[in-house]
């Protein structure tokens, strides 16, 4: 019980927009497990073009919400903010301040003072002269510094907390490896583009960088992720953005929801190409290498985190820049940019324990209080159904390169995923494979292809010198020519130093495509004996054995 009889406390997360409500609900665990705090409820704040989001996240938490309305009738013991926007002065309650993003590092002449940053503006801090908020929790004793340069009023109830958010991203590094499973990114780079909101975002004045990027890297050696700001997300929609970016999530792309998950496939990249949204100060603060897709333009702030970040990173003009842009700058050299918007690392959970119960007026527990790992990322939805395949053969020794069809680069073959690609990038396919389905159950009446079946069926309807392959397994395929025997085509992984490294057998399916069309099976001096082909592939060569196919795969039921 606390120190004002049997009477619970009340805290009330007063969002404005799904920026902010992601926030709150990363600090909410600061009152977890005390049965002290009887109410906690979420309300939102009036007058943002972005609140829709931010009902359907309170909703997503299963949390319950109070009309504004209502909000306004009774007192809290506690109201706790991420943005000083609307009219929290009508709310009755001690108000804690938090910021929304990292480093205070734009200014938006629509709202507001044009020379003040966003969250420090005080146009917004100060009420008739007053401070609004009874504490201003900030991450870094810099943002102390430039609040009391324009604010001295609101600064003298600043305190430095950290960042609850940094602190997930740090605590789910041991994580990591488990989130690149989740995506299927295997040995792949993950690349992370990220973009603010507004009209000099990434996806505003480059909105052709991810379908570029998409199009020329080759796909067996980097995986796409697009970090779009939740604003964006609501401004334009998941519908309409998805369709906006239909060729790039077509070849591949990822693009992360906005809340938690966009922080777990920051943890699992390997590099960033980021406008001047503060997700590239997360990104530098975790290590990754990084290049700019685009500068600030007029609203970045000279002289902060974000700005300074941005001076050092090279800028990114074509997808062939990538590799040596992001070999610019050694993790610690990336660390040491994120270094001014970031104390506390470890302990924000911690620290705002402490502040927000002195304002309730009550001890805080006692027990530990650690920042929770994010959750895992949900799988990659779809891999591109057709590739166009370069290849190079030397003797056994076969180098492929695909990228998503089509592509205006020269390539050897078309693959198609058959039953998932469209029918003219069918028709004009050479090699048609068809990946093993897993069905929950099987039907009481069915109809089922065997792999022979499947793969004379398959050439019958698409004839030519074509090559289709069937997976029978994760490493065995059966493949079908004409005037060769049916094969079965077994993908050895690649070891590396006490782990096995897998990639896409249909990209080595490619190579036996190409081997097999200028060296007819079998070329060895003893018909029907195995061949080893060895097959690179994003740099890594993996050994593919063909053989003749035994009776029971040519009847293995698909």
């Amino acid at each position: 019980m606390n120190g004002s009889g049997n009477r619970q406390k009340s805290v009330l997360f007063a969002a404005r927009s799904a920026t902010a409500l992601h926030r709150l609900l990363d600090v909410a665990p600061v009152f977890a497990g005390d049965n002290r705090i009887g109410r906690r409820r979420f309300t939102l704040v009036p007058g943002s073009d972005f609140g829709v989001d931010a009902l359907a996240a309170i909703e997503a938490a299963d949390a319950r919400t109070v009309p504004w309305a209502e909000a306004l009738r009774q007192p809290y013991d506690l109201i706790v903010a991420a943005s000083p926007k609307g009219d929290l002065d009508l709310l009755t309650g001690p108000l804690a301040l938090l910021p929304h993003g990292a480093g205070f590092n734009k200014s938006l002449a629509w709202e507001g003072s044009a020379d003040s940053a966003s969250g420090l503006d005080p146009a917004w801090l100060l009420r008739d002269g007053r401070p609004l908020a009874d504490l201003h929790g900030l991450a870094h004793p810099g943002q102390v510094a430039r609040l009391a340069a324009g604010c001295p009023a609101a600064a003298a109830r600043a305190s430095v907390v950290g960042d609850p958010v940094l602190d997930r991203m740090l605590a789910s590094l041991p994580r990591r490896d488990a989130y690149r499973a989740s995506l299927g990114t295997g040995d792949r780079r993950l690349i992370a583009l990220t973009s603010t909101w507004g009209p000099e975002s990434l996806l505003e004045r480059r909105p052709d960088l991810p379908t570029e990027l998409a199009e020329h890297l080759d796909c067996d050696a980097y995986q796409l992720a697009l970090i779009v700001h939740p604003n964006e997300h609501s401004r334009t929609g998941s519908y309409d953005l998805r369709q906006a970016l239909s060729p790039a999530l077509a070849s591949g792309l990822l693009l992360p929801r906005p809340y938690e998950e966009w922080a777990s496939v920051l943890v699992a990249a390997d590099g960033v190409i980021t406008d001047h949204g503060s997700t590239a100060l997360y990104a530098a603060a975790l290590g990754i290498p990084m290049a700019a897709g685009c500068d600030g333009g007029s609203e970045l702030i000279p002289g902060t985190p974000m700005a300074e970040l941005l001076s050092r990173v090279t800028v990114l003009d074509t997808a062939a820049d990538l590799e040596p842009a992001l070999a610019a700058h050694s993790p610690q050299a990336v660390r040491a940019l994120a270094a001014p918007a970031f104390a506390e690392q470890g302990r924000a959970l911690d620290r705002l324990r402490t502040e927000l119960y002195a304002l309730l007026a009550i001890a805080p527990p006692t027990a530990a209080i650690s920042a929770r790992p994010l959750p895992p990322p949900a799988p990659a939805p779809s891999t591109p159904t057709a590739f166009a395949v370069q290849t190079e053969i030397h003797g056994a020794e076969i180098r492929i390169e695909r990228r998503p069809a089509p592509a205006e680069l020269p390539a050897h073959h078309l693959a198609v995923e058959l039953e998932r690609a469209t029918a003219p990038l069918s028709q004009s396919a050479a090699l048609l494979f068809r990946r093993r389905t897993r069905p929950d159950r099987t039907a009481p009446h069915s109809v089922t292809w065997t792999a022979a079946g499947w793969t004379a069926h398959t050439l019958a309807d698409h004839p030519g010198r074509r090559t289709a392959a069937v997976e029978l397994s994760g490493s065995r395929w059966l493949l079908r020519r004409a005037q060769t025997p049916l094969l079965t085509v077994r993908v050895e992984g690649s070891s590396d130093e006490g782990t096995v490294v897998r990639t896409d057998p249909a990209a080595v399916l490619s190579g036996v495509h190409a081997w097999l069309t200028d060296n007819p099976y079998p070329d060895n001096p003893q018909p029907g004996a195995p061949v080893t082909l060895h097959c690179e592939v994003a740099g890594r060569t993996y050994r593919a054995h063909l053989a003749p196919a035994a009776d029971d795969e040519a009847a293995h039921e698909l």
